[in-house]
């Protein structure tokens, strides 16, 4: 019997392709999704017609943050594993909207987690990013270093969901896996993320605001790689380290069932070459607006992605030229540009 998965944020960018996935290899899903107006509700839309009408697909709108809605879905579908990608998303919103990540990314988690917990699941993979890593300039970045210092509420809310999930793996037992994603990029992305941003004004002749005057160095990941990372964690649940020490503690690991890995691509580029081969997939020369370092910003990326190769045999396949012309001819059709 395939088994039924639970997607929270299943209309946005990388929950949408999860969810495609899945139901390729036959698997049943329940889809939760807010649709909420952070940015254009439309390609939302757009993202959930791929699958709304899949026989084994049922879409849900609702918030994290409701909570007899949350346990609702859960006591009704019973989902054998949980995916939850739904977040507030974007570093700068944090900066003027702090509340907002309180509410979806900290009080909606919880109510994942109380699902979770009362409903005999057997794994929960969670959403992560890179930005817990903060303050920390040892790079490649690895899940063996102290990530205590991060530099926006959204860094701060990530870092508290890997906090909350090893409280409940611990007292619990539930099984869970933080997933710290690296700078994902591709066809139906985000609108706020910096390819969609400079695709659209380049080909409007406007300027483009290119912070730290692009000697940025970000771990581009294309959506596709970002995917085979999370299938490859999903099915096998977490297990504990029976090494583990307490007077040396890892922290990626735990005595409890509990792990983190990062997805990346572990080959980071200067901002600058990436706008390089933006500007060769139009065939159009931006014009940029060189600007220092933004607040919330960090300098540079890179996922060291060791665990994920060793126990898995992860391999990102997709080249950075390769994703970028990918997400061009997408944009140029679904804009019909």
């Amino acid at each position: 019997m395939n088994l039924t998965y639970l997607v929270t944020g299943a209309a946005g960018f990388i929950g949408s392709a999860l969810v495609l996935r899945l139901l390729e290899r036959g698997d049943n899903v329940i889809g939760i999704d807010n649709h909420n107006a952070y940015y254009d509700q439309a390609l939302k839309e757009a993202r959930l017609d791929r699958h709304a009408n899949h026989l084994n697909y049922t879409h849900l709108r609702i918030d994290l943050t409701n909570r007899s809605a949350i346990e609702d879905a859960f006591a009704r579908y019973k989902p054998r594993c949980v995916v939850n990608l739904a977040a507030q998303a974007g570093v700068r919103h944090s900066i003027d909207n702090p509340m907002v990540y309180i509410d979806s990314n900290i009080v909606g988690f919880a109510h994942i987690l109380e699902g979770c917990r009362h409903h005999q699941v057997e794994h929960l993979v969670y959403a992560s990013s890179s930005s817990v890593y903060g303050a920390n300039t040892a790079t490649p970045f690895s899940i063996n270093q102290n990530v205590d210092h991060p530099l926006s509420l959204y860094a701060a809310s990530k870092k508290t969901n890997e906090l909350m999930a090893h409280t409940y793996s611990h007292l619990y037992g539930l099984p869970t896996t933080g997933l710290r994603f690296f700078t994902v990029y591709g066809p139906w992305g985000r609108p706020d993320m910096a390819l969609f941003r400079f695709t659209k004004a380049i080909l409007a002749g406007d300027p483009i605001q290119v912070f730290n005057y692009g000697k940025h160095r970000r771990d581009f990941t294309y959506i596709d790689d970002i995917i085979e990372g999370v299938l490859c964690t999903l099915d096998r649940p977490a297990p504990v380290n029976t090494k583990w020490d307490g007077n040396l503690p890892d922290p990626g690991t735990s005595l409890a069932p509990w792990r983190l890995y990062n997805i990346g691509n572990s080959q980071p580029i200067e901002l600058l070459d990436y706008i390089d081969a933006i500007e060769e997939a139009l065939s159009i020369k931006a014009i940029k607006e060189l600007l220092p370092m933004q607040l919330g910003d960090v300098p540079d990326t890179h996922a060291n992605v060791k665990d994920l190769i060793e126990q898995f045999d992860y391999k990102p396949t997709i080249t950075i030229q390769d994703g970028i012309q990918r997400f061009v001819d997408w944009y140029r059709s679904y804009y019909k540009v």
